[in-house]
């Protein structure tokens, strides 16, 4: 599509040529100028509008990675989407390096894989922030071990299970990481001439930065280019009204665990009576045998409640509720 002029921009132009200021034939050379060759070797089978749908899916997952992987390396974690492009696979498989964090994954139902590159700098800030460390990279790149690989695997795996919900608005899938190779020759999932997209991700993790590339080949993806545009995109995205939204808040809390604590009763002593405490002394408590106990869930009193046992666990009875505001 040709840039749209304004009406003061066509009065100017149509000015110039009445004056004999610009030559029509000068504009259309500079039409013509406007015709690329196009390379049949290399077709563009991702335009515009499928990078900025993929861009936009990865800017949800990227919102994910921020939030899930500090819950695993008590660190914070910023994630960008910086770039999309879309190259041969051969392009992308000569630039890598090894050793490289190179993970496989099945994209369950499509007919396909697609590679997830991680730098090796995250993968070994990883490592040291899950074995106790600060999260520091090495100096100078190894191999990894065969432990490091297995917790680089299970991250990877957290990191793919969080690929569900951005393409939800797309197609339904589930991705299941088939292995993860540190050489990319053992990465050959696809003809060298065919064509990918990829789109480039910047992680941050406490101070360590380091890249992580998605090759979406064509192959993969071809079942579902149609939905890859953002009308289909935002036409698909379901909106909860706000009953579903409290149900589901609800139902998010119902699954929380707190803590709850029956108290038999108080007792005040001296640090000396404390020390000197010993099997079959006994401690006077500021509560009578037949009084209910105060139950806290958290630190709020909640219940009153009877002593007792269930089968071989102690256990008790409720037997009144306080409700908010009640004391």
């Amino acid at each position: 599509m040709g840039e749209v002029l304004s009406q003061s921009e066509i009065d100017n132009l149509l000015a110039a040529l009445s004056s004999g200021e610009v030559d029509t034939e000068q504009l259309q050379d500079s039409r013509d100028k406007q015709v690329k060759n196009y390379d049949f070797k290399r077709p563009t089978k991702f335009s515009k509008e499928h990078l900025r749908t993929l861009e936009i899916i990865f800017e949800h997952y990227g919102r994910l990675l921020s939030t899930s992987l500090p819950v695993y390396l008590r660190k914070n974690v910023q994630v960008v989407v910086t770039s999309s492009e879309t190259v041969i696979f051969s392009e992308f498989s000569n630039a890598l390096s090894n050793p490289l964090i190179l993970g496989i994954v099945d994209f369950q139902p499509l007919g396909g894989t697609i590679l997830v590159e991680l730098a090796s700098n995250l993968g070994f800030a990883m490592i040291d922030r899950m074995l106790g460390g600060h999260g520091d990279p090495l100096e100078k790149n190894r191999e990894f071990s065969e432990i490091e690989m297995t917790i680089i695997e299970k991250m990877m795996v957290i990191c793919m299970q969080l690929m569900r919900e951005p393409w939800r608005n797309v197609v339904d899938i589930n991705p299941v990481l088939e292995r993860i190779e540190t050489n990319s020759q053992f990465a050959q999932i696809i003809a060298p001439n065919d064509m990918i997209a990829i789109v480039t991700l910047s992680i941050k993790i406490g101070e360590v930065e380091g890249l992580m590339n998605v090759c979406l080949p064509f192959f993969t993806l071809e079942s579902v280019m149609d939905k890859l545009n953002t009308k289909f995109w935002y036409a698909n995205m379901q909106e909860q009204d706000e009953e579903e939204y409290d149900e589901y808040i609800e139902a998010l809390l119902r699954r929380v665990d707190v803590p709850i604590k029956a108290v038999l009763g108080r007792s005040r002593i001296s640090v000396t009576d404390f020390v000197n405490l010993q099997l079959g002394d006994i401690i006077r408590l500021d509560t009578n045998v037949d009084n209910d106990l105060n139950v806290y869930v958290g630190n709020i009193k909640k219940f009153t409640a009877l002593p007792g046992s269930n089968k071989d666990k102690y256990a008790v009875r409720v037997t009144s509720v306080f409700r908010e505001g009640e004391e």
